[in-house]
């Protein structure tokens, strides 16, 4: 909420739809069934120009056309958790106990 206030309603809402599908790409081409939670953490938490940028890096790499979807997920959810981990976030899911 304290974000949406400061950039406006409509700014905000145009980031969420962003986030959506960035999100959805993550899911459809990195998503080995085993990495959903931490991708939509990761998108909740980092900032939209940080996730742009880890995609970027992402398809950037070009030796993933020769790896399995195990494998590209796992890349690709260690370059999430090294970004994050460089701006002191935790990409872990709370459960309330």
């Amino acid at each position: 909420m304290k974000k949406a206030r400061e950039i406006g309603i409509e700014a905000y809402n145009a980031e969420q739809t962003e986030k959506t599908e960035l999100l959805n790409l993550l899911l459809a081409n990195y998503n080995d069934g085993r990495k959903k939670t931490l991708f939509c953490v990761a998108v909740n938490l980092l900032e939209l120009q940080e996730i742009n940028e880890i995609l970027l890096q992402i398809k950037g790499n070009s030796e993933l056309e020769r790896l399995t979807l195990k494998e590209k997920s796992s890349y690709a959810a260690g370059v999430f958790q090294n970004a994050a981990k460089r701006k002191n976030i935790e990409l872990k899911l709370r459960k309330k106990k």
